[in-house]
């Protein structure tokens, strides 16, 4: 986990029959950006080109055996023999060695000095103004006071869209001047460079053009960072006063129609603008909506008010005509620059179509946000941490891409998260694809220091392997820093095999002389969950989310059966090792989570919560598996709780982290306590101070995440309590006897962990 990787299990069964026994995925959960210590990675870039292999092009790394006398390496990959180029043999030593080589330095990265500086991001903003005027001010508000976090060179641009759209020229200060252009259809580049009075689309040129192809974009792009697109040193007084200015979309609306909102063709015109001005650089477009796509390419709905929102049960039934065209035409957006990423946030009561537009923020690696309002802190407090500055630069990349390099005896699967294939197969592809498969190249595009990525591995070796022999994984990144310049981040690691033996009478000698099986302690379940909640995810884009269930509870049994130690046929005798203690709660959980269960969230709500489990870290992926609990009592210090329904005690607190909410909930005796205004009182000092302890700590867990959750203080049995409630374990419930154990009930027909763990031990031990 140093050096941003995470494996399921770090001892690999040596032939692939084994590995299928595994049950759990072979994988690894990659965090391309984490920011490392300086003792796993140099403390700087490295200025100058890698040494690859000129059989395999892997990069020199520190598992490579170095011949000193003849100047040779030797790549753990392919076993091939290189020479060191010139600048490294004359200096090459066993006591001088180069960063790659170094041993503690399994990541390096490389600024490619071949590569010219692509220059500062360029940030859209694409605004929706069909919504009320309350919102439109606060989003306002909040976009100016992030354009004073962007550094002096960052290019900034202005589109506003409701029944029309608006691109704001920016070079104007005395007179604002805008671009209208019709709600109704998609602009291509060439379109809009002829919209948008390009010289290069000039008809007086167009013989010219012909002749000299070449010269038809540099007139173009020269003309939109002239005017639409500039430094925010340059523009920010225009910029503001168009901001100031923004006004509800001027076009009537009849009572029994919805809003005219173009968001596909809003969205058209700016990765247009951005193709044709930017091409090679790197670029945000940020969408604020607060309502669906209503007219032109992309609706998700018509403007009838009579026809509803569509619903899982539409979709399930194939009912909505008009999800496929838009889910098609937003993908269709993400052009043949990989430089430019899409971030949707999306603020309001009602869906916004982000299910349609989630393959064109997937594809570009954008970002999503999704709340109720404009001036919630879930939006505004996001909104500034994506500008948020690390040594003076922003903390984004672009433009990256992401290469998997492995053993022979090992095959890349798949991956999944927000990447898309680049359909480059090579002899280290596996023919069974998990995810994206079929390669072992992806287009990561935009990243973050807190973007994940699970990657899956087939093992293909068929028989026993030397005892000295290993396995190495390389994960090559190359992005566009924020600064404009090019780099190359290269992790590379190692670990062992392990060999099964074949018949029983070599396995019972095995276990006399390995008593602890070496892939069984190697096990990391917490890894292996996320591992395998991406892939259920993942198949309920394809699957009946039934089907999922069972095939995650199949997953459960059958590894169960493998690892844990029992009597045949004797539930009692059911024993897991601490490895694997808590990977049936994980799964119990995961059962029971919005991933998987429909009910209560909208497709948009269930589309936004899938996207952030397959983006997020381990850590945090496994607070929206399983939230975190604390108790607060009057003695004592804050104490981690079960997360079950006898936690819930009238003299406590608890605080709740579900990742998206962050819950301090209060026992029917404190809030008593409360309302009566005891900790008002100098007396009572003891009261206030446990009152406070939990809202600090909620205070530290937002301060810390992106998307800022949102925050709720509720009573026992009042409304709001069901964040709480719907989260617990429900150990008692309104069919069950509480035997006088305290608690609380949860009024639910879930079965509770327990009855679940008796049905796993008892389906488990079956012979």
């Amino acid at each position: 986990e140093a050096c941003g990787v995470r494996l399921s299990f770090h001892n690999w069964p040596s032939t692939r029959l084994e590995a299928t026994r595994l049950v759990a995925p072979l994988g690894a959960l990659l965090t391309p950006l984490k920011k490392l210590s300086d003792n796993n990675c140099p403390p700087t870039a490295l200025p100058y080109d890698p040494i690859r292999c000129s059989a395999c092009h892997a990069v020199l790394n520190p598992y490579c055996q170095v011949d000193f006398r003849s100047k040779l390496w030797v790549c753990p990959f392919c076993q091939g023999r290189n020479h060191f180029p010139p600048h490294y043999a004359d200096n090459i030593n066993e006591t001088n060695l180069p960063a790659e080589l170094i041993p503690q330095f399994t990541t390096c990265e490389y600024e490619l000095p071949n590569f010219p500086p692509a220059g500062p991001p360029a940030i859209l903003f694409v605004v929706d103004v069909c919504c009320h005027a309350e919102e439109l001010q606060e989003l306002s508000d909040s976009i100016q006071q992030a354009l004073h976090l962007l550094p002096e060179d960052t290019l900034v641009g202005l589109i506003t869209f409701g029944t029309n759209i608006q691109v704001h020229e920016l070079s104007s200060v005395a007179i604002p001047k805008s671009y209208v252009m019709r709600g109704n259809k998609e602009y291509t580049p060439a379109k809009l460079q002829e919209l948008l009075h390009s010289p290069g689309h000039a008809p007086q040129q167009q013989q010219q053009q012909q002749q000299n192809q070449q010269q038809q974009v540099h007139p173009a792009q020269t003309e939109i960072l002239t005017k639409f697109l500039l430094p925010i040193s340059d523009c920010l007084l225009s910029l503001e006063m168009i901001l100031e200015n923004l006004h509800k979309d001027p076009w009537p609306v009849p009572s029994d129609k919805r809003v005219a909102r173009c968001t596909g063709c809003a969205l058209s015109v700016a990765t247009s603008l951005l193709e044709v001005a930017c091409p090679r650089k790197g670029a945000r477009i940020m969408l604020f909506t607060g309502g669906p796509c209503t007219s032109g390419p992309g609706a998700i709905v018509s403007r009838a008010k009579t026809q509803d929102m569509r619903s899982h049960s539409d979709l399930a039934k194939n009912a909505e005509i008009l999800h496929k065209p838009a889910c098609d035409y937003y993908y269709s957006l993400k052009r043949k620059s990989n430089c430019h990423v899409v971030d949707v946030f999306a603020c309001s009561l009602d869906q916004v179509g982000l299910l349609e537009m989630h393959p064109l923020v997937e594809a570009t690696g954008g970002l999503v946000v999704l709340g109720d309002s404009f001036g919630q802190s879930v939006f505004k407090e996001s909104l500034r941490r994506i500008f948020a500055l690390d040594n003076g630069v922003m903390n984004m990349a672009f433009g990256a891409t992401l290469e998997v390099l492995c053993s022979r005896e090992v095959k890349v699967a798949g991956a999944i998260g927000p990447l898309t294939s680049l359909e480059k197969k090579g002899p280290n592809v596996s023919d069974m694809p998990v995810g994206k498969g079929g390669t072992n190249q992806w287009s990561l595009n935009g990243i973050d220091p807190a973007a994940t990525y699970a990657i899956y591995f087939d093992v293909t070796n068929t028989g026993p392997l030397p005892e000295d022999k290993r396995r190495y994984l390389q994960f090559l990144t190359k992005y566009i820093h924020s600064t404009g310049t090019t780099r190359l981040r290269v992790t590379t690691i190692c670990g062992p095999w392990h060999n099964v033996p074949k018949d029983e009478a070599q396995q019972k000698e095995n276990q006399l002389q390995h008593p602890m099986d070496p892939v069984r302690y190697s096990f990391d379940q917490e890894a292996a969950a996320i591992l395998l909640a991406r892939l259920a995810v993942h198949r309920t884009e394809t699957e009946d989310v039934a089907d999922v269930l069972r095939w995650v509870d199949r997953s459960l049994i059958r590894l169960c059966s493998k690892f844990a130690d029992f009597t045949c046929d004797d539930p009692n005798s059911f024993r897991l090792l601490p490895q694997f203690s808590l990977f049936p709660q994980f799964m119990f959980h995961l059962r029971r989570s919005q991933f998987l269960q429909l009910f209560n969230s909208s497709p948009d709500e269930a589309c936004y919560y899938r996207h952030t489990l397959s983006r997020e870290s381990t850590t945090n992926s496994l607070v929206m598996i399983q939230p975190t609990l604390l108790s607060y009592g009057m003695e004592g210090q804050p104490e981690p709780a079960l997360l079950d329904s006898q936690s819930v005690r009238p003299d406590t607190i608890l605080l709740l982290d579900t990742f998206f909410h962050v819950v301090v909930f209060h026992g029917e005796t404190v809030a008593a306590w409360r309302e009566a205004g005891y900790h008002l009182q100098e007396e009572h000092s003891a009261l206030k101070s446990l009152l406070e302890a939990p809202q600090s700590d909620a205070q530290m867990i937002m301060d810390s995440r992106f998307p800022v959750p949102r925050y709720i203080v509720c009573d026992q049995y009042k409304s709001e309590a069901r964040f709480l409630m719907a989260k617990l374990n429900p150990s008692a419930t309104h069919n069950s006897d509480n035997d006088g154990m305290g608690g609380a009930q949860v009024f639910t027909d879930d079965v509770s962990l327990r009855v679940f763990m008796e049905h796993l031990m008892k389906l488990s031990v079956q012979n």
